[in-house]
């Protein structure tokens, strides 16, 4: 991190990147073998014709659902859970606000399909609100495999009696089956620029999307390994890409709501 009044002959722009650059390196070194063996759980998931569902469950952690569907290079296999309560495009005190409801991931959840066959994606930088481990909770009850993108670290120094915790005090990496590390630092933002109290420049959508594309990457990896032919989707602005498309559309728009 940029200790505060350091003095550095480089630009703001070129302190992020390299902050940057050393946080995708330490993913790929501590959470590389994770992604590697959680992806071979998931190929197997899609390999039996089941699917990935993938909830983001506030703020800015929400763009990890749009981030694994309808994605060029993606799986297909994917049934994002949108929910504009959490959501900060229909406002964000009020995301926030719901985001910390107990109980409200339930009412959410509950119209899709989601069975013991399939694994759910549970995507959360910070891994503590009620929206996010009542998600895990709720899959667990149901025998679901689960998968908590988000950052440990952060998680275990917030306090238990903070108004963001779940009223267990447990947080996403606690409860769920698998835990993706995305290394995302203490306050999210990395640099401390002198004169401005706030730090700035939030790393937590970089990396958990890195995360999200070396899954994808390695689950197709896998299901290639597997013998199966990885559902992927080709960008539809490119000549073929609408054809290419057309029989995964058959294939799943039945079963996945928003596709």
């Amino acid at each position: 991190m940029i200790e505060r009044g350091t003095t550095l002959m480089t630009t703001a722009m070129e302190q992020f990147h390299g902050i940057v650059e050393e946080l995708l390196g330490s993913v790929m070194e501590t959470t590389g073998p994770e992604i590697r063996r959680v992806a071979k759980v998931l190929a197997g998931i899609v390999a039996g014709d089941h699917l990935l569902y993938v909830f983001g469950t506030g703020g800015h952690s929400t763009i990890a659902a749009e981030e694994m569907s309808w994605r060029a290079g993606g799986l297909a296999a994917v049934s994002p859970i949108f929910d504009p309560g959490v959501s900060i495009a229909f406002g964000a005190r009020r995301s926030s606000a719901i985001e910390r409801t107990p109980r409200y991931a339930q009412a959410v959840l509950g119209p899709y399909p989601i069975t013991g066959d399939d694994a759910l994606i549970i995507a959360n930088a910070y891994g503590i609100n009620a929206c996010t481990v009542d998600t895990a909770l709720w899959a667990r009850e149901r025998g679901v495999t689960t998968v908590g993108i988000t950052s440990p670290d952060f998680s275990r120094k917030v306090p238990a009696e903070h108004p963001a915790r779940h009223p267990s005090g447990k947080s996403l990496f606690e409860v769920v089956d698998y835990v993706l590390d995305t290394r995302m630092p203490e306050r999210d933002a990395v640099l401390d620029l002198p004169g401005v109290r706030p730090w700035v420049a939030p790393v937590s959508t970089i990396l958990n999307a890195f995360v999200i594309e070396c899954l994808v990457a390695e689950i197709a990896d896998a299901l290639v390994h597997l013998g199966v032919t990885p559902p992927i989707w080709t960008s539809g602005n490119i000549p073929g890409g609408d054809e290419a498309n057309r029989a995964l559309i058959e294939r799943y728009a039945p079963r996945i709501r928003w596709l």
